[in-house]
């Protein structure tokens, strides 16, 4: 337990910090919209849904100024940077970047639904209203004339008693760009499932970015101001506590109340995206700037299972270990970019990434290289960024987990831990490094290219953390992964059962690659 708190206790805070957060302004709006005068007249016709509708809609702001946010790369690995004298426990909440994306995403679909639905009711509230012949309040608030050269101003958006609900809806700057929102971040949510990312990658990578169409929606919806609220001059003139009772006498002219008058709310949205879409295209400008800077191809190699090796160098490219870059082949495609872990190290006067064929664009990418006689394919260089392997060697002891092409992420680390042992740094903090063998037919590994071969196996978790913590009873060790999902869940439960109660003894933290 109290490994687990040491590691998640910052995660923990920053999650209720922002659920308290979403739960705030969902209820502070909610209270302003049933309670405040000005929203009186409008509350006769559509009851405690306005509130509801309200109130979604600040939190749909809200999330939607954070969702861009964790996937600004540049700015994640600038925060890395600047936090290097920080604790590996705030460090690594970088790490969640992802994580944090699609909770804010299932915040925004949560509201979403929570608001559509609220309207659903306020239109159908709309409509009963206009078809109303009762003479009750609710029906002469929705016989307010649009006109404005009756010097009526109206509070009910449906204009007649012939006019739909539909056609508001697809006529109206709320109604359309609410649509058209709509199904966009549905088609995003349901082709960013693991199952779509990792099958049918193409088909997540353009459906995503159909971003750009939610936050052009969101900066505009609320212009045509649907949603209104009485003028300040009209409460001077009719204040609703005073008034609403005798509506039937607001045109008799010994009475002192008169007709009120509304008006719409100006759009608010944009105000909360306005910082983060800035900072978003500042990142892509930056990652298109250095998309375009030449990247030089010095050695291509085909392993066994089809798994191709590029050596590359490119002016000014500094990384270190662990981290990852994003790869574009304009002859493949000019829009796709898919991210590969470097398996070189610092220390090399090259970058490497090996890759496996896992579907169209890699499968392509292999079959250009493998032509013997065709020109070499241009290749398009993102990065380098951080993650969470990035301190490996802050760590007393090291455990290094890769399943499959995952091993990848660790070859640039085992490079670099050799050469330090080479040069003799006195820096590095990991004294223990374990070892075992792949490809034993080879003279060297064929990941990492050293004589000192990687293991490859179905470890026994329990008996391989036993014995860390027997032979460490004081250190503290770093477990990284490359893998599964279900891996994960075994190494995470492994590192918090082998972790002692005690903060002075043997602690496991564990870190997984997400990118």
């Amino acid at each position: 337990m109290g490994n687990w708190v040491g590691n998640h206790w910052f995660s923990v805070l920053f999650l209720v910090v922002w659920l308290g957060l979403n739960v705030f302004l969902f209820v502070d709006a909610f209270l302003k919209y049933e309670k405040a005068d000005k929203y009186y007249y409008t509350r006769k016709i559509l009851g405690s849904t306005l509130s509801c509708a309200r109130a979604s809609a600040l939190c749909l702001n809200f999330n939607s100024m954070l969702i861009l946010l964790p996937v600004c790369r540049n700015l994640l690995s600038f925060l890395r940077g600047t936090c290097s004298f920080c604790s590996r426990t705030l460090r690594k909440q970088l790490d969640h970047n992802l994580t944090f994306h699609k909770l804010v995403a299932y915040m925004i679909c949560l509201h979403t639904a929570i608001h559509i639905i609220a309207h659903l009711f306020n239109f159908d509230c709309y409509s009963r209203s206009r078809q109303a012949t009762d003479g009750s309040l609710a029906s002469i608030l929705s016989s307010l004339s649009h006109d404005e050269k009756k010097g009526d101003s109206w509070l009910n958006p449906i204009q007649s008693r012939n006019t739909t609900v539909e056609y508001v809806t697809f006529t109206s700057i709320a109604g359309l760009t609410g649509v058209i929102m709509t199904i966009a971040l549905i088609l995003m949510v349901t082709s960013a499932t693991e199952f779509i990312q990792r099958s049918y990658f193409e088909v997540f990578w353009y459906t995503h970015h159909l971003f750009i169409f939610y936050i052009l929606g969101l900066g505009i919806h609320g212009v045509g101001g649907i949603v209104r609220g009485q003028t300040e001059e009209s409460m001077n003139e009719s204040h609703p506590r005073k008034c609403a009772e005798s509506f039937e006498m607001w045109d008799d002219r010994d009475s002192h109340c008169r007709r009120p008058k509304f008006e719409g709310q100006p759009p608010e949205s944009w105000k909360w995206i306005l910082a983060p879409v800035i900072l978003y295209i500042c990142e892509r400008i930056l990652r298109f700037y250095r998309s375009q800077q030449k990247v030089v191809i010095t050695k291509v190699v085909m392993h066994p299972s089809k798994v191709l090796e590029l050596q590359m160098n490119k002016r000014g490219f500094s990384m270190e270990v662990g981290q990852y870059i994003f790869v574009n082949c304009p002859s493949i495609s000019l829009l796709e970019w898919h991210p590969f872990t470097l398996t070189s190290a610092p220390e090399e006067d090259f970058f490497s990434i090996h890759i496996r064929a896992a579907g169209d664009w890699t499968e392509n990418l292999i079959r250009a290289f493998e032509q013997q006689y065709s020109p070499i394919p241009r290749i398009e260089v993102d990065g380098p960024f951080g993650t969470a392997s990035e301190d490996v060697f802050q760590y007393e002891v090291a455990v290094l987990v890769g399943a499959g092409i995952g091993v990848t992420p660790f070859a640039s680390i085992l490079k670099s831990i050799w050469y330090k042992f080479q040069c003799a740094d006195h820096n590095l903090k990991t004294k223990k490094v374990g070892h075992a063998a792949l490809n034993f037919d080879k003279a060297t590994d064929i990941v990492t290219g050293l004589k000192q071969k990687t293991s490859f196996g179905r470890p026994m978790w329990d008996n391989e953390f036993s014995t860390i913590a027997t032979s460490h009873p004081k250190s503290v060790v770093g477990v990284f992964l490359c893998g599964p999902r279900t891996l994960a869940k075994s190494l995470r439960k492994c590192c918090h059962r082998y972790s002692s109660l005690d903060p002075r003894k043997v602690q496991f933290y564990f870190n997984k690659e997400n990118f």
